[in-house]
């Protein structure tokens, strides 16, 4: 743990592992830490060693959302937007690989955003969800409005982002916010070992079943029939692909090299 916020990375075999690591303002952003997990999203995104990302907190929280005073005021400082990075809330570019993300404790605002920018969300116990930004006269500008109403449908997405209410671990999971929950403390076990049975499979079959999915979601139904053919290609051509094939034949488990 360090005295000033940071985003650290742990590589284990394929994942990546990425940590928000500023316990003692309950993991609160700064700008600069934004950079960092920007850049670490954006390895995930580039290095071909890496087939799946984990993003988690250390100590009792995710994290109570931004430093506010760092991102706005006269004492506001600068972010170093990277051209060509990956946006972490997934605006403008998002992650190709597949993210698990691990939460625990208070889970706020843009906690929340990030969290739904990702893939599958395991939530400890004792997580207390609030999408606030309302109470603070602003409104949530990380893709809250958006991504509460494909999780979650129009009526619970406006029950939260109207209220700004806080919300249990559990409550979340029966709106679809969150795929697991478990007991406190053992999140990030969970998110790790979901990640290690995700990295077992095909790479390029994971990631481009994540972008099919996106183009659905983006673009509509007749985009994600559209864009079959060009995947059925790339997949069908694919080293993995004729490995899974054999390995089928020879009735052994695939060994799969993500090419």
């Amino acid at each position: 743990m360090t005295t000033e916020g940071t985003i650290r990375t742990e590589a284990h075999d394929h994942i990546l592992k990425i940590i928000i690591d500023n316990p003692a303002k309950k993991n609160s952003f700064s700008p600069a830490m934004m950079d960092q997990l920007s850049d670490a999203l954006t390895e995930l995104h580039n290095n071909d060693s890496y087939w799946v990302g984990v993003i988690c907190a250390e100590g009792k929280d995710f994290t109570a959302g931004l430093d506010m005073p760092k991102f706005f005021g006269p004492n506001a400082e600068k972010r170093n937007i990277k051209e060509g990075n990956v946006d972490v809330f997934g605006l403008t570019k998002r992650c190709k690989k597949p993210i698990v993300t691990a939460a625990q404790g208070i889970v706020y605002t843009v906690g929340i955003e990030l969290m739904l920018a990702g893939d599958i969300v395991v939530a400890a116990d004792d997580s207390r969800f609030c999408q606030m930004e309302a109470k603070r006269g602003i409104a949530p500008l990380g893709g809250a409005h958006f991504r509460y109403l494909s999780r979650a449908g129009w009526g619970n997405a406006m029950y939260h982002l109207f209220l700004c209410d806080e919300f249990t671990a559990q409550r979340a999971r029966e709106i679809g916010l969150v795929q697991e929950v478990v007991p406190a403390g053992q999140q990030v076990a969970r998110a790790m070992e979901i990640a290690a049975i995700i990295a077992r499979n095909a790479p390029l079959g994971i990631q481009v079943t994540k972008e099919a999915a996106s183009k659905y979601a983006e673009q509509g139904e007749a985009a994600a029939i559209a864009c079959i053919p060009a995947i059925r290609d790339r997949v069908l051509k694919s080293a993995d692909a004729r490995e899974g094939i054999q390995s089928f034949i020879e009735r052994r488990p695939a060994v799969f090299q993500g090419r």
